[in-house]
């Protein structure tokens, strides 16, 4: 279309909009192509779409604007392509002119394709990804067919269904969003305030006064080195010098506030930092107060080039894993191997910018501000804005602990920038994590380098310090050989604290109370101990004194039933009634994690558990000296096996076979004692072997497919098995893919029930080839999923629900909701270390399995063509 049509339509003598030239430029810093929507009460109020391609931006108006419910299509009508420059319009179009009316700058950011755009585009089925502040995922424009005697070129603007969507959310969007992203105003403050009127004499914004008043022009405001104008933000007060300012704290909660006045953060695992800018120079301080700008040169470069004179930023240092998760221990693996370019800094707040103090404005517009400043750094990697949720508390926290995060962080939208800690700011956290002082160290037993565990403890609300356990797993090999430099430079003869009766001090080694940690755990034990204790990293941020607890009080305060087991001499411990031999062998080394921690793991879940693997025949991958050591695969007993574990006859074509199968705890226990790490049960129980009660569709991407592509094919397999009338259910494999699980009466036999599964599968690749395989050659599948339909045949076998796999992370296979396979939850989110927290917060996403009765009916095998 080009600009022609945008040039007809307006009078450049009169308008005071800019005359279009295709090929315009991009804002400065942006390398992708940009987006923008902007709200337009023109004579008739809308919404502007704009996509940048071939050099300007392509729009449509939707008269309703967007939504994010996938089952909702947006009436999107085609109009003029406009220049480039006009996505950064906000302000007033003159009364009389050609769309005259306030506009407002409602979202922006980047698109990527989703396809080939231009084929897409032309075809009229133009399929992108948003990367803007309120719109996020995939979205989709589609040409409807044009009517005799219609003029319009219509369209449909459609959200696709991924982690991004709100099913059921119809304007939700729309309703809730009604600031803008660059000036965090509303739209009556957009026309009322010293009006801001597009003119394309400066290429830009200018003010003037309002048509229907003089037109004679104001006097410009001097504007900020950001493009940014700080004294239009209420609330803002001049002020020559950034101030001396301590961070605002959040105080610990239980649960997320209720209602709209709230917006709500990710919670991220990293170091706080404080940037300060001022004259092209930049200043790093630590939450209390240390320069830690030489720690991270390449983020103090990267801020160092956004474009004001001067501002305080307020954010967090941190080491983002590919799916978005932040990693405390990565970020010092990073730190103490000098790795430092691939840290992140996310920025939350803004409290003062370009000689104004905006600790007084409301958090909203303080963020708006931030949003704009951030998104025009040139070195984007480096820098992240914080972006929110604006109410819904209780889905943001249940989301973010279903993804594995820290937690969330509730902040009062409307409140200002005060230091310390009070009630605008509220931190919830998904997992129990607390700092303690180290105090001492036990010596390393076996191939372990440094020390054992570490002992820690806390002050109380008096200030004594009161011992609160042992520390053993989670460590990385170089992290134990560095602290274990550390922790000789404070070695300490005398005791540093006291321990409880009954507890010996032979063979620790005491050091000052001056290394202050992070420590993952379960719970506190009756007896104020911590619980399945887990290192998480060093805090160099933080001052022991600062470590101050109440156990008695508050949500780390939740007690366990009983204490852990102890390790004997013989190093084995007993969990369970099953003695677990070797108890301290580290079976994961990437994570420190020991034999006795999966005995712990598979007793915490045992209820969980058992219902998808007892009472079935078993195969079992054994690795008895942990991942990095030999491995069996075994379903035949083998000598010395637990007398847990029972023993089954199955007939066999050449006479019966004996296999395995657990029927309780105690079992399950014998297993982990056994070595085993992966438990694979058949689809049948072993009273009825021959009738399957369960159909498994196992999704195997080919390496470097997007994930995107196995939650459509995870969905697409639960379609057509819901076509006819089965419902399923789907979980993590723990490794690349996904399972879906369809439980049925056992009617079918064998062969029926893999050619039932075939059949589903051959759909599929009939349907989209070039998205699924049936078949499991490499080089068949290339590309795509392979759909394995085989693990419903006599013997086979599959991961079971809540296993642990034998792989680097200690990951889980784990049951999820639909709305989590949706959300784009990963295979590799769940693992030994949160799942057991994940089910002390929330309903089993299976709970629905065992009462679901239903059969493959001889229609849905006719249907099929079984």
């Amino acid at each position: 279309m080009g600009l022609r049509e945008y040039n007809r339509k307006r009078d450049f003598a009169r308008t005071p909009e800019p005359a279009g030239t295709t090929g315009a430029r991009r804002a400065r810093g942006t390398a992708k192509p940009s987006f923008v929507i902007q709200k337009h009460m023109a004579r008739r109020p809308h919404y502007d779409f704009r996509l940048e391609l071939d050099g300007v931006l392509k729009s449509w108006a939707v008269p309703k604007g967007p939504s994010l419910d996938p089952t909702v299509k947006r009436l999107a009508v085609h109009v003029e392509d406009h220049p480039v420059e006009y996505g950064g319009f906000e302000g007033v179009i003159p009364a009389g002119e050609y769309g005259g009316g306030t506009v407002m700058l409602w979202d922006r950011g980047w698109w990527e394709p989703y396809g080939d755009p231009a084929a897409g585009y032309k075809k009229g089925d133009f399929k992108f990804v948003l990367h803007g502040a309120k719109l996020h995922g995939r979205w989709v424009l589609v040409r409807l067919k044009r009517r005799d005697g219609e003029r319009g070129d219509n369209w449909l603007l459609i959200k696709e269904r991924d982690q991004a969507a709100e099913p059921g959310s119809g304007d939700a969007i729309t309703q809730r969003e009604t600031r803008s992203v660059a000036s965090g105003r509303e739209m009556d403050a957009i026309e009322h305030a010293a009006d801001r009127v597009w003119s394309s004499k400066g290429g830009g914004e200018t003010t003037t006064k309002r048509a229907g008043k003089s037109s004679k022009p104001a006097k410009p405001k001097p504007r900020a080195a950001s493009a940014l104008d700080p004294s239009t933000i209420a609330g803002a007060k001049k002020l020559a010098s950034p101030p001396a300012l301590e961070p605002q704290l959040a105080k610990p909660a239980d649960d997320p506030p209720l209602g709209d006045d709230w917006l709500h953060e990710i919670k991220f695992d990293g170091y706080r930092i404080l940037a300060r800018l001022r004259d092209g120079k930049v200043r790093l301080d630590s939450r209390n107060g240390l320069d830690w700008t030489a720690r991270f040169p390449e983020i103090a470069d990267a801020l160092a080039a956004l474009p004001v004179k001067s501002a305080v930023l307020d954010g967090e240092v941190v080491h983002l894993s590919d799916g978005g998760v932040s990693s405390f221990g990565a970020l010092q693996d990073a730190l103490s191997s000098g790795r430092t370019g691939g840290l992140v800094y996310v920025a939350f707040d803004l409290p003062y910018l370009d000689g104004w103090d905006l600790r007084g404005a409301p958090l909203e517009a303080r963020k708006a501000a931030l949003r704009v400043l951030v998104e025009t750094a040139a070195d984007a990697p480096l820098l992240r804005f914080s972006d929110h949720q604006v109410g819904r508390g209780r889905e943001f926290f249940a989301a973010a602990g279903a993804h594995g995060l820290e937690g969330i962080v509730s902040k009062r939208r409307d409140a200002p920038y005060r230091a310390g800690r009070g009630p605008a700011w509220l931190k919830l956290k998904c997992l129990e994590r607390e700092d303690f002082v180290v105090v001492g160290f036990t010596k390393p037993a076996g191939e372990r380098v440094g020390f054992g565990a570490l002992l820690v403890a806390y002050h109380d609300p008096k200030g004594k310090l009161v011992y609160a356990g042992r520390v053993g797993t989670g460590y990385a090999d170089k992290q134990l050989a560095a602290l274990r430099s550390r922790l000789a430079k404070l070695e300490h003869k005398r005791a540093t604290v006291k321990l409880p009766a009954g507890l010996s001090a032979r063979g620790v080694h005491w050091v000052k109370p001056e290394l202050v940690i992070e420590v993952g755990f379960s719970a506190w034990t009756t007896d104020r101990i911590l619980r399945a204790a887990s290192f998480v990293g060093v805090r160099d941020d933080k001052a022991p004194d600062e470590v101050v607890l109440d156990p008695a009080a508050g949500r780390s305060a939740k007690p366990a039933p009983a204490a852990g087991p102890a390790v004997g001499r013989d190093g084995a411990a007993t969990v369970g009634g099953v003695r677990i031999t070797h108890a301290e062998r580290v079976v994961y080394p990437d994570r420190g994690i020991t034999k006795l921690a999966v005995a712990e793991y598979y007793q915490t879940v045992a209820d969980w558990i058992l219902p998808h693997v007892a009472r079935r025949p078993l195969s079992l991958l054994r690795y008895p000296e942990g991942i990095t050591g030999e491995r069996f695969f075994q379903k035949h007993p083998w000598g010395g096996l637990s007398d847990a574990i029972t023993r089954i006859e199955i007939a066999e074509k050449d006479g019966p076979a004996t296999y395995m199968m657990i029927e309780d705890v105690r079992g399950l226990l014998g297993l982990i004692q056994m070595g085993v790490l992966e438990i694979h049960p058949w689809g049948a129980r072993a009273d009825d072997p021959d009738k399957p009660d369960r159909l498994i569709f196992d999704l195997d991407p080919d390496e470097g497919l997007a994930w995107a592509r196995v939650v459509e094919g995870a969905l697409a397999v639960r379609q057509v098995l819901e076509h006819v009338g089965l419902t399923s259910f789907a979980k993590t494999t723990g490794g690349k893919g996904l399972h879906v699980v369809a439980p049925v009466k056992p009617t079918l036999d064998w062969d029926t029930a893999k050619e039932f599964c075939r059949a589903v599968v051959g759909k599929l690749a009939e349907a989209a080839p070039e998205r699924f395989t049936a078949t499991m050659s490499k080089a068949v599948r290339r590309g795509r999923i392979f759909i394995d339909y085989l693990r419903n045949a006599r013997g086979a076998t599959a991961v079971g629900a809540y296993s642990t796999r034998a792989r680097p992370g200690a990951t889980v296979s784990a049951p999820l909701t639909w709305d989590e396979v949706e959300r784009g939850v990963r295979s590799d989110r769940f693992t030994i270390e949160n799942l057991p927290a994940r089910l002390d917060r929330r309903a089993d996403p299976w709970a629905d399995f065992a009462g679901t009765r239903q059969t493959v009916s001889r229609a849905a095998l006719r249907l099929l063509g079984v």
